[in-house]
């Protein structure tokens, strides 16, 4: 295994890291607690979940698994979406009973998924008790999930209350993130990624994404892993891992690996422009709408159509990583500006008429 350094906390972290939200089978506790035993045994040492994955059966998974591990061989992250500080106090309690470890290595201020909510958190007294927490020994080091454009994240970055981020990125949509990236690597701060796999998009479509593969990549699911860890601002990438067979591919795509170089990288980024004529890469040009509009994460989650994933896929994809309905895209009055700045041509007002119409189940 690969490990890369956390930015400035001192720690090292291997380049993929085990993501607690996928369990197929949430309920077998002891089976799932086999999966991270066998990526522990693959060198994996991060461990990341959250008190609401799998309805907190992830936490107890984790528990079952942690209990077989030497303490210093792992790091585990959680988080709170709380804004106030109680709140957020009592959840971190919660973890640190519910996973039986004295500490949470990483703490995360969870789910900013508006520019709106950061300022919030701090005014709520959440960033403060999570700091307070760290000086108290019961958290390690402080760090925030941002769902965010990168000069968004980038606001938030250079305060230099945070020690590392977790942010989405992949071949997908890194245009809408790699600023946020680039801030992170000037404020030395770790960067795990998650969804590096597109949220399920790249190896549920590996066929039609099979052109990002490069001559010396196994498979579409390899490439974009590699293509997540050869960029030097990323620390880690975070994979929610349901076999351990996902497990092992994950490992061996990058056991021995060079890091992808950037004439590489940029033939790479050459062909995902190329390749994705009707798909949103995220480039944010369409960006600020009049009527507030967050089209980029709106167009992000019809991508998941597109691909053949379907309507509730959008809806899912809207609430479960953005924080939005579906409604959300009715306030558009389709003035056309975001159209006419959109590189890509895409007919984003026909995409929102669509979204808007679908309904919640």
């Amino acid at each position: 295994m690969w490990y890369k350094p956390y930015g400035r906390t001192g720690k090292k972290i291997s380049v993929v890291s085990f993501g607690g939200m996928r369990f197929d089978n949430p309920d077998d506790i002891d089976a799932n607690a086999e999966l991270l035993l066998h990526a522990h045994a693959q060198g994996i040492n991060y461990f990341d979940t959250a008190p609401g994955y799998n309805a907190g059966k992830s936490e107890e998974v984790f528990a079952a698994a942690f209990k077989q591990m030497p303490r210093d061989s792992f790091y585990c992250s959680t988080k709170s979406g709380k804004s106030d500080g109680g709140q957020l106090r009592a959840d971190l309690e919660k973890s640190l009973r519910r996973m039986n470890v004295e500490k949470i290595d990483f703490f995360h201020i969870w789910c900013i998924t508006s520019a709106d909510q950061w300022p919030r958190r701090k005014a709520g007294g959440a960033v403060a008790a999570a700091l307070k927490a760290r000086e108290e020994g019961l958290v390690g080091h402080v760090a925030a999930s941002l769902h965010l454009s990168g000069r968004e994240i980038c606001e938030i970055v250079r305060e230099g209350l945070l020690e590392g981020i977790t942010v989405g990125y992949n071949m997908l949509n890194f245009p809408f993130r790699s600023s946020a990236l680039e801030c992170a690597a000037e404020m030395n701060m770790g960067v795990v990624t998650m969804n590096p796999l597109g949220g399920g998009l790249i190896p549920n479509d590996a066929g039609r994404l099979d052109f990002l593969r490069g001559s010396g990549d196994r498979s579409v699911v390899e490439a974009a892993i590699r293509f997540n860890v050869s960029h030097p601002a990323i620390t880690s990438a975070l994979v929610g891992f349901t076999t351990k067979r996902h497990i092992d591919e994950a490992v061996a795509a990058v056991e021995d690996f060079q890091p992808y170089d950037a004439g590489h990288i940029e033939n790479l980024k050459s062909k995902i422009d190329e390749g994705f004529d009707n798909l949103c890469t995220q480039c944010g040009y369409c960006l600020p709408c009049p009527e507030g509009v967050e089209i980029s994460k709106l167009m992000e989650a019809y991508n998941h159509k597109i691909l053949g994933q379907g309507d509730q896929d959008i809806v899912n994809r809207l609430n479960w990583h953005w924080g939005l309905m579906p409604e959300a895209a009715a306030a558009c009055v389709e003035c056309g500006q975001c159209e006419g700045k959109c590189t890509q041509h895409l007919p984003i007002i026909e995409r929102l008429k669509h979204i808007a119409g679908l309904k919640v189940k």
